[in-house]
């Protein structure tokens, strides 16, 4: 899981785990996705560079992530029972509030 630009961002085999589905399947959710313009390749993905040991070698790979609005759009697809409880998951407003020790945060439910 990568934290940028305020979002989360999952590459298909994390998507693929977080719904309990195949990659397959997810795969071709995020195709209809783009190919019905619901979202827009251009600002919901991005590939970046990870490394991965392999064995006693470090080998470079460059992963495609997917933002929150794509995982989003995936999970009201999806028909798993990781999926429904997505689906009824309550986003979390943040709040930022000050104590003695200085600058703290903290979450509540909206």
């Amino acid at each position: 899981m990568q934290l940028r630009e305020e979002t989360i961002w999952l590459s298909l085999n994390q998507i693929a785990f977080l719904f309990d589905v195949k990659k397959a399947a997810i795969s071709k959710y995020i195709k209809n996705i783009f190919s019905s313009g619901e979202l827009s390749e251009d600002s919901t993905v991005s590939k970046m560079e990870t490394v991965q040991q392999e064995g006693s070698r470090k080998v470079k790979r460059k992963i495609t992530y997917y933002n929150l609005d794509v995982i989003i759009a995936v999970g009201y697809r999806v028909n798993s029972k990781k999926a429904t409880q997505f689906r009824i998951w309550k986003p979390i407003k943040k709040e930022k509030t000050n104590d003695k020790a200085g600058y703290n945060q903290t979450y509540r439910n909206r």
